[in-house]
Formats: C-alpha cells, sequence, structure tokens
C-alpha cells in the first residue's frame, strides 16, 4: 500500500499543486486550515504531513503543539511549508520538532527529494526502534528466564543444605527443629541489630541473606565426629569433649572443601565462621581460636546466641530442657563473658518473639 501524506494548507493552489507533484508515488490527503487537519487525523494518521506555518485559524506551529499532546500523533514526521524564508523562522520550525522545511513557491524535485529522505528516515528509524524492542524483549526474557533457574538452583542448595544438617543433627539425638529454631533467631537477631543500627557497616541485606542460609551448617563439622561421642547420654570425657571440640575447625573444612564450586565467595565466607567460629567465647576462653571480642567473626557471635540458647531449652540425649526463662537468665549473665554484650541484649529484648519461635517447633 502507497504510503499517505496530508497536506495542511489554506491556500487551494498550493495544495493542487503538492497534489499534481505527490500523487503518482503517494496517497494525498488535503486540509484546508489545521483544525480540519486535527480533524482528519482523529479519522486517518498519515505516514508524513506538510504543513503550512501561516494559516488564519490555527497556524502550523499551533498544530504543531497540538501533535505532540497525543501519542499516536506525536511521531508522525512534519516538513513545515512558507514563503518566509527568514532565518529566525526557519530556526522556530526546527525548534518545534520538524524534520524538515520547505520554502514556496514548491520546485518539484525538491519536494519529492525531501519527502523521499524523510521517509526512508522514517522507515530506518522505525526499524531500528522495532529491532531494538525485539532485542530488548529477547534480553528481558532471557533474564527472567535465567532468574527463575537462579531461583530454582538456590532452592536446591538450600535443600541440600538443610538436608545436610538435619541428617548431622539426627545423629546426636536432635531433630530437624534445632537448625529452624535457629535460623529463625539468627535472622532475628541480625535483623533487630540493623534496625537499631548496630553493626550497621556488615550488615547489609546481603550479608543477611547468607548469615540465615549459613546457620543450618553450624555443626557440619560433627559429620567427622563419632556416633560413640555424639551419642553418649552421660557427660563426656576430657578426651572425648577434646575430639567433641574438633567439629568446629572440621566444620570449616568441610564447608571450604564441598561448597567451593556451587556457591559465591561471600556466602562460603559467612558459612566458614560460623562453623568454625560459634564457639569462641567474648572473654577468649572458647575454642577452637581462644580469639576474644571482635575479632570473634559477627557471623559467629550471633550465631552462638542463638545456638547456645535452644541447647538450653532443648532436650537431648544427656540432658532435659531447661525452662526459657532460666535460659534467657543465662544468656543474660553471660554478655560480656561468652557472648558479644550487644547482641545479647538485643536478643533479649526479642524475649516474646524467641518464645514464639521456641513454642512453634
Amino acid at each position: 500500500m502507497q504510503q499517505m501524506i496530508l497536506i495542511v494548507d489554506d491556500n487551494r493552489s498550493n495544495i493542487k499543486i503538492a497534489q499534481t507533484i505527490l500523487e503518482k508515488e503517494y496517497r494525498v490527503a488535503a486540509a484546508l486550515s489545521g483544525k480540519k487537519a486535527i480533524q482528519f487525523l482523529t479519522l486517518a494518521v498519515p505516514d508524513l504531513i506538510l504543513l503550512d506555518i501561516y494559516m488564519p485559524d490555527m497556524n502550523g506551529f499551533e498544530v504543531m503543539e497540538e501533535l505532540k499532546l497525543h501519542k499516536e500523533w506525536r511521531d508522525i514526521p512534519v516538513i513545515f511549508l512558507t514563503a518566509n524564508s527568514e532565518p529566525k523562522t526557519e530556526a522556530r520550525c526546527f525548534q518545534m520538532g520538524a524534520v524538515d522545511f520547505i520554502s514556496k513557491p514548491f520546485i518539484p524535485e525538491v519536494i519529492k527529494n525531501r519527502i523521499n529522505r524523510t521517509l526512508e528516515l522514517q522507515a530506518y528509524r522505525k526499524n531500528l526502534e522495532d529491532a531494538v524492542k525485539n532485542q530488548s524483549r529477547k534480553i528481558l526474557q532471557q533474564a527472567r528466564e535465567l532468574a527463575h533457574k537462579q531461583q530454582e538452583l538456590m532452592a536446591i542448595q538450600q535443600e541440600v543444605i538443610i538436608g545436610m544438617a538435619n541428617l548431622i543433627e539426627g545423629r546426636d539425638g536432635s531433630t530437624g527443629g534445632h537448625i529452624k529454631r535457629t535460623s529463625q533467631y539468627v535472622e532475628l537477631i541480625a535483623r533487630a541489630l540493623k534496625e537499631k543500627g548496630i553493626f550497621s557497616d556488615i550488615l547489609t541485606e546481603e550479608y543477611i541473606e547468607n548469615l540465615c542460609k549459613a546457620a543450618p551448617l553450624h555443626d557440619i563439622g560433627k559429620i567427622c565426629i563419632s556416633d560413640v561421642i555424639l551419642q553418649k547420654p552421660g557427660k563426656l570425657t576430657e578426651e572425648e569433649f577434646d575430639i567433641m571440640k574438633t567439629h568446629a575447625e572440621r566444620g570449616g573444612e568441610v564447608i571450604r572443601s564441598t561448597m567451593a564450586k556451587i556457591e559465591k565467595q561471600e556466602f562460603i565466607d559467612i558459612a566458614f565462621d560460623i562453623a568454625t567460629y560459634h564457639h569462641e567465647k567474648w572473654n577468649g576462653q572458647g575454642y577452637p581460636k581462644g580469639l576474644t571480642g571482635r575479632d570473634i567473626p559477627l557471623s559467629a557471635r550471633i550465631m552462638a546466641v542463638a545456638d547456645v540458647f535452644d541447647a538450653l531449652v532443648s532436650k537431648r540425649c544427656y540432658k532435659e530442657p531447661m525452662d526459657s526463662e532460666e535460659a534467657f537468665e543465662i544468656i543474660k549473665v553471660s554478655g560480656g563473658s561468652h557472648f558479644d554484650p550487644e547482641i545479647s541484649n538485643v536478643f533479649l529484648e526479642l524475649r516474646d518473639r524467641v518464645k514464639e519461635i521456641s513454642r512453634n517447633d
């Protein structure tokens, strides 16, 4: 189908001349005023408009302003027509958004060349825009598919992590409830610290997500400990306890060796710190390294509070569960000795929510 050109001019002679020049190559429509041009546009959208500037009821500049107000019209290329060839008039035409400027009286070759060039450029621009849109859609779809696959992979990885942790916990008579509860306590503490602006330089959203994801692995090193020790119903001997304590460093080694190729380094570092150092104490009397204060990684300091509290209130093969209020009191008096005092204080402020988590098991 031929392309359509709308000629807008209040002079019938000018319209007739333009029609004669263009009608062999294009479908040509005409409007004798700016208002009639707007009325025409409500019925059909041309491929190009030849627009006279000086018309009595609505001049070309006013028509141009109206075009800009309508999404379906604003991209129609406009070539202004005028007998005024002053530089300031030409400058204003381009300022208004015209793509070209044709002086009257019309020269057939000039008007045809200007129109052909404008329509070719318009077609090129449209093809380029369509190509960009299509490519953008493809990229967006690929990004969505990749994000979906990434989510699936992350879900599988987390299932593997929790499965490994539950397997290990089951060996010492614990249940999966310990994994779930300690992870919830860890997230509760971390978010409360962030809200208070404590350790805000470390507790980014990404850090907290990795922290919560890694929490189930805090005792992964128990995979290296004999069932005879893990399931012993009574108190461990000094020699047995020394063996038990090796699970911390062994846990870090397991994480480094098994997750190096399937997890990001940020996660591995946090999981390593939790597994290796969650038995360190604020006063330096913990294990395996005897670290003190803030030399203990923040992730391990948070994990320590969550792990000890849950161990106190849970039944194990070697003990009965402790009342939660008694456990809270131990956390309180151990702040500054066993635990980072800022973390233990925040944990105590979360008492009601901690109790709710412990009851929901």
